[in-house]
């Protein structure tokens, strides 16, 4: 299976990220062909593995190296991803991710739905197999509350005018940033470091989430005017209102409503509308503000982990850098 480009400048990571790829397509193994292909199509389909990788780092800081473990645990929690993202997309009628057909577009919601479950599954398994306490169950189940909880909030506040930048913040801190913070706590937690430690480390991967999160976010309205109406229009036609609108509401309310107010009957005229308005009104400028904020809360706690770890302290600054978007 092929890494992802972005690995090559990490030649130390490179290795475990493959087996940790392996490790997930070898878990993989169901009599029912359509939902194992299903699955088998998901992990392959070149993501970045961004949340292993975390894990992985921070599970060199810990008096108990295990790299058999680490690499089962970065396993565990890209499989966990995996299948948020095949659910988020049967929720949101998504046709293509990562550049291909989705598993609900190509095999339907029911193949789809199953897949989801057995990747939960494969996750549980490898962690029943190789976490060392039930302290790694009861994180991974809770992480899972947190991005439900935050999901929900998505959906509980789609075409809602009135929402706020604190329950964006919330929504976000759940959907996206949470399994961050896991990938960031479960490393140094089962390489035998201190629950106080591993609590920072959290920390760190939820500055990491959010800030990654808003950048997302604000990629819909910073692209090329010809290029706008499909990221943004079926953003804000399903309701979903992300920072860089809100920030513009602010603003320029009274222009931006009647964009809003028709909901899923939005032309591509009119979200080409939202999309100046954003712009006019500061929106990106003001959410990569945010961003900028938390990337630095992130990388001023990555420079005061551990000096006997310099290596790997000054990867993760690196790697958090790219990721971010910032270059010093």
């Amino acid at each position: 299976m092929k890494l992802h480009p972005i690995w090559q400048e990490y030649p130390d990571l490179q290795p475990e990220l493959a087996k940790t790829l392996d490790l997930m397509e070898n878990s993989v193994k169901l009599k029912n062909k359509p939902v194992e292909i299903a699955v088998m199509e998901m992990v392959h389909a070149g993501g970045k593995l961004l949340r292993p990788a975390y894990q992985l780092l921070f599970s060199r800081f810990g008096p108990d190296q295990d790299r058999e473990k680490a690499v089962a645990l970065a396993a565990s929690i890209e499989m966990l991803h995996t299948a948020t993202l095949i659910h988020d997309d049967i929720v949101d009628e998504a046709n293509l991710r990562r550049n291909l057909p989705t598993i609900a577009a190509r095999f339907g919601n029911d193949v789809a739905v199953y897949a989801g479950d057995y990747l939960f599954v494969c996750c549980f398994k490898l962690l029943a197999d190789y976490a060392g306490s039930l302290r790694s169950l009861q994180l991974n189940s809770r992480s899972m509350e947190k991005i439900l909880n935050g999901e929900l909030g998505q959906m509980d506040r789609r075409y809602d005018l009135t929402m706020t930048v604190d329950q964006y913040l919330e929504n976000i801190s759940g959907k996206t940033a949470e399994l961050f913070a896991l990938s960031c706590t479960v490393g140094p937690l089962e390489s035998g470091a201190s629950e106080k430690f591993a609590k920072e480390c959290a920390q760190i991967g939820l500055n990491i989430g959010i800030a990654f999160q808003i950048i997302d976010d604000i990629l819909d309205y910073s692209q090329d005017a010809t290029a706008i109406g499909k990221p943004v229009l079926e953003d804000v036609r399903q309701g979903v209102y992300s920072l860089p609108l809100l920030l513009a509401l602010e603003k320029g309310r009274s222009e931006l409503t009647p964009f809003l107010q028709k909901k899923d009957a939005m032309t591509t005229a009119d979200s080409q509308a939202v999309y100046r308005l954003v712009q006019q009104y500061d929106g990106v400028a003001r959410a990569h503000q945010m961003a900028t904020r938390y990337t630095d809360k992130a990388l001023k706690a990555i420079r005061k982990l551990p000096a006997d770890a310099a290596d790997t302290r000054g990867e993760l600054e690196q790697l958090t850098l790219r990721i971010l978007g910032r270059k010093n």
